[in-house]
């Protein structure tokens, strides 16, 4: 037998959305013009919430309120849970069959790696709809409406199931003329050469001047917070960046980014798909999971026979 949850601790929506709209704009003639009411009916609305909670969640002064230490810390919560009812009515709107999947993304791997495949899912899988968000750095699956993601990292995300996609090698790319510029002859060289690092792997120069046994440590370093970003700072001779071979095969092929040293560095990190276990059984993640391993499995397989043919004689 379920306890049932006692009334005023389930205030209706419409208290909610009064409350929410005046606190976040701190005024209730903004909440009434944003909710299409009149003033009354707010300062009303947010009397019974008050009222139905028993606390003050403003303080009055004449003709304005302040959000109270505790209406502070409510309306954070509410404008988080109705940002998920919302989010929830859209997705119901848009496929009523409920095939959503919400997926958080790196942004490099999204657009140069998962967005051209995306076709393919979405042809074998008509029904579903996939929303997708940027995310860079861990994140909280309960607070976050996700019901998936694309993480690269140590396999330490907790409480969370994963699959793993796919290694990587980064290699030192550079535009053909700042190539020419340094004259680069020994990759210690490139230390004379301004190079650019990605702000999530702040230690990846080190790891590759180790990799071809020279002492850390480099002259100007600019940080980037993602791939594509440095990739074209890159391309217009700013500096070298430590680039995923992966990501960058047309500019490679184009000759738009060519290799200042041919010496790739595998990564000790990986790509993964991580999801909450409570999402496990969620019809669109269990065929999105499938899908992108097979996807994962072919990419990883065409890599090694690129570089298979570029090791005979």
């Amino acid at each position: 037998m379920t306890m049932q949850t006692p009334r005023r601790f389930l205030p209706s929506t419409a208290l909610l959305a009064a409350f929410e709209a005046a606190a976040r704009t701190g005024s209730v003639t903004l909440a009434a013009r944003e909710l299409n009411l009149t003033q009354s009916a707010v300062s009303r609305q947010i009397k019974l919430l008050e009222e139905q909670l028993g606390i003050d969640l403003f303080s009055r002064e004449r003709q304005t309120i302040r959000l109270t230490a505790a209406g502070d810390a409510y309306g954070r919560e509410i404008r988080q849970a109705l940002r998920q009812i919302t989010t929830a009515s859209f997705n119901l709107r848009a496929n009523p069959q409920g095939g959503t999947l919400s997926l958080a993304i790196l942004p490099t791997f999204g657009t140069r790696w998962l967005a051209p495949r995306l076709p393919r899912f979405l042809t074998l899988n008509p029904g579903i709809t996939i929303n997708l968000a940027t995310r860079l750095t861990y994140f909280d699956f309960r607070t976050d409406v996700l019901d998936a993601a694309i993480h690269f990292g140590p396999p330490d995300w907790p409480a969370v199931e994963m699959a793993l996609l796919r290694s990587e090698r980064v290699v030192p790319a550079c535009s053909a003329e700042l190539k020419n510029q340094f004259g680069f002859r020994v990759p210690g060289d490139l230390k004379k050469a301004p190079l650019l690092s990605i702000s999530t792997r702040p230690n990846a120069w080190d790891q590759w001047f180790s990799a071809q046994n020279i002492a850390g440590g480099s002259g100007q370093t600019m940080y980037f917070d993602q791939f594509a970003t440095a990739a074209q700072a890159a391309m217009a001779g700013v500096g070298v960046a430590l680039l995923p071979i992966f990501l960058i095969k047309d500019e490679l092929a184009s000759g738009r980014l060519v290799r200042a040293f041919n010496r790739p560095m595998e990564s000790s990190e990986r790509y993964y798909l991580v999801w909450p276990r409570e999402r496990s059984t969620h019809p669109p993640l269990i065929a999105f999971r499938e899908w992108l391993l097979q996807e994962a499995a072919a990419d990883r397989s065409d890599d090694s026979d690129l570089l298979r043919s570029r090791q005979k004689p």
